[in-house]
């Protein structure tokens, strides 16, 4: 499965954007993961096949993950935006397989089958 990301940007504080991850085929565990200048991989919000979410404390209430299945496709929906969510935004996906929710929810970025090239978000104060 290859995953393709789209919908980034540049906006000013207490912003939104809405960013969007392309995926070839059907998967099982997909998530949002974004990465600062001189940062690891931080993990912001994960979705599996059956609907159930988790968030990153610093993005919750201000972000929404969701999916449309029938399109193979995952949102990322960021409201409130602040200076700190100025990163690079990877969407990460695995095909179907009995990994679980507790594998989903804490997988590292590099544990992903499926990595996107990123898309540049930047929030201006």
């Amino acid at each position: 499965v290859q995953v393709t990301e789209s919908g980034g940007g540049s906006v000013q504080e207490g912003g939104s954007l809405e960013l969007s991850c392309a995926a070839s085929g059907r998967t099982d565990c997909m998530a949002w993961f974004r990465q600062a200048p001189g940062k690891e991989h931080e993990g912001v919000a994960q979705i599996i096949e059956n609907g159930i979410t988790n968030y990153a404390n610093s993005v919750k209430g201000r972000f929404t993950i969701s999916q449309d299945s029938a399109k193979h496709t995952l949102y990322l929906k960021m409201t409130n935006l602040q200076p700190g969510d100025t990163a690079t935004y990877y969407c990460a996906a695995d095909p179907p397989a009995d990994n679980g929710v507790e594998w989903c929810f804490n997988a590292d970025f590099s544990e992903f089958t499926s990595r996107g090239q990123g898309t540049q978000v930047t929030i201006s104060s």
